[in-house]
């Protein structure tokens, strides 16, 4: 790819992206109230406080969570190729898996994944 091809491939997503947001700002529709600059959370109103601390371990469950939900994702290419794979793709998944779970284990061992209030 040339240079000058590569300038005006970004010179124009650029442009697009610039008379797109300029073209929404005068386009679109405002309206603007005391009840649209509230926070919303939920659709109830926030009682007490609203910042809160909470406790790191919700965060460190639900990251772990995430980690797994999506390293099982990955599962579904092999599950559709796994017969033109063959030995070599099995082998491959099974190292996958393995570290999988010695992740999980070394969670679990740390108490990662005991949920405590």
């Amino acid at each position: 790819m040339s240079f000058t091809l590569l300038v005006t491939v970004l010179l124009t997503a650029i442009a697009f992206v610039g008379i797109v947001i300029v073209l929404s700002y005068f386009i679109s529709p405002r309206s603007y109230n005391a009840q649209k600059m509230e926070p919303y959370e939920s659709g109830m109103p926030t009682r007490g406080k609203s910042w809160m601390q909470f406790r790191v371990g919700y965060y460190l469950f639900a990251i772990l969570f995430l980690m797994f939900e999506v390293e099982t994702v990955f599962l579904f290419p092999w599950a559709v190729n796994v017969k033109e794979m063959g030995t070599a793709g099995l082998a491959g998944v099974a190292f996958f898996l393995f570290i999988l779970i010695l992740g999980l284990a070394y969670a679990w061992r740390k108490g990662a994944l005991e949920w405590k209030d």
